[in-house]
């Protein structure tokens, strides 16, 4: 498995794999944003399953951050539990994988 993991960390590349999580993060912040807009004038929302997906996806700070920064969906225990959730297990989950592959 480790071995694995280094290829394809060597294939894809470190800054490409970070351009990923950055970009991610982008996305789930403007999600956040645009369904609050469109909360807010009764326009057609972006469901509740593509927040949470764009979360497990790795967009977990982008989408935490931008919950917080528009206050939306604040207020509902699957967001304000379920995502620093996903974000907490994800952060342990790359930190065992980056604990495995160079220590």
């Amino acid at each position: 498995m480790k071995e694995i993991l280094k290829s394809i960390i060597e294939i894809i590349g470190v800054k490409y794999i970070l351009i990923y999580f950055v970009i991610i993060n982008v996305i789930g912040f403007l999600a956040m944003g645009i369904d609050k807009f469109k909360a807010k004038r009764g326009y057609w929302r972006i469901p509740e399953g593509t927040l949470i997906t764009l979360t497990l996806l790795g967009g977990g700070i982008g989408t935490l951050s931008g919950m917080y920064t528009f206050r939306h969906k604040t207020k509902k225990l699957k967001f304000t539990i379920g995502i620093p959730t996903i974000l907490i297990i994800e952060v342990i989950i790359i930190c065992f994988i980056l604990f495995d592959l160079y220590i």
